[in-house]
């Protein structure tokens, strides 16, 4: 089938990406094309420049399931070297002969092929001509950028990065054996290996949504991000960052699963407490709280 596509990486399927994902269908709509997003199975970046590749706001499979849930086909590129270098009209070319694509709805800071840093909406329209695409802008939503949500999520900023995403923000990876303190004090903890280019929330206590493995029910989770400061310079001290989820009850057992968290806002710093009594007082009302913030 013939297609109309848009080109990006799409990285958190925030507000931005789904005006031009409406475009896209009603674009496609109007010339009976089949609306794809192409997209990538890494930033660019990480192969180009590793130093300065960006924090990701979901995993690959989590981006291709939203886009999906958009009413468009997600199509998965491997960002080789191979791609990288192509330029412009290669890859226009490309994808008119690969994929039958004969428009191509562009986002209005969008830029592809190793020459088309400095090209512009009028360069694109132009070799879309000579291939047979055509090309067309998606309108901008301002201020709406990758870049502004994961600021906003690396500050801890929960209700701005949810503003900028129109959904919750999330990390996912795989539960690990931790130290077991959570279940001494009465809060068992899963401890979350995340993805080592996940953009994780400032240090800090959370409220947020769990999901196990594949499930679809969400169940109600205290998470701390940090360093665990009441037990440094104990045998239980982690010398490094942790994930840890407190899911409220929930008592399966989860190593080795799958645990998806969904941030619905930000409770307060970490701290070091002067005695664990102190912290389970503290951990008690931070679950009222995260009831409270989730039935909200």
């Amino acid at each position: 089938m013939k297609k109309a596509v848009t080109i990006g990486t799409f990285d958190g399927v925030h507000r931005g990406h789904r005006l031009v994902l409406d475009t896209l269908k009603r674009e496609a709509s109007a010339r009976g094309l089949q609306p794809v997003a192409i997209t990538f199975d890494r930033h660019p970046l990480e192969l180009v420049a590793p130093n300065r590749a960006p924090g990701n706001l979901m995993s690959t499979e989590r981006k291709a399931e939203m886009i999906r849930r958009e009413g468009v086909e997600p199509l998965v590129l491997p960002f080789t070297e191979q791609l990288r270098s192509m330029r412009a009209y290669e890859w226009l070319d490309y994808i008119h002969r690969k994929y039958n694509v004969e428009l191509l709805v562009a986002g209005y800071d969008n830029t592809f092929g190793s020459d088309g840093i400095d090209m512009s909406i009028a360069d694109y329209k132009t070799m879309g001509e000579a291939i047979g695409i055509e090309v067309i802008a998606a309108p901008e939503e301002e201020g709406v950028s990758s870049s502004a949500v994961r600021k906003a999520v690396k500050g801890g900023d929960i209700e701005k990065a949810i503003g900028l995403l129109g959904h919750l923000p999330e990390i996912e990876g795989k539960v690990l054996p931790g130290f077991h303190v959570g279940s001494k004090i009465g809060f068992p903890t899963a401890n979350l290996q995340v993805a080592q280019r996940m953009a994780l929330p400032a240090t800090g206590v959370y409220a947020a949504v769990a999901y196990i493995d594949n499930s679809r029910i969400g169940l109600p989770a205290m998470v701390n991000i940090g360093y665990r400061p009441t037990f440094e310079g104990t045998e239980k001290e982690s010398g490094h960052l942790t994930v840890e989820a407190h899911i409220i009850g929930e008592n399966e057992e989860l190593y080795n699963k799958s645990l998806r968290l969904e941030f619905v806002g930000r409770l307060r710093d970490e701290r070091k407490f002067s005695s664990v009594d102190e912290l389970i007082e503290q951990l008690e009302r931070d679950r009222e709280e995260t009831l409270l913030r989730i039935k909200s």
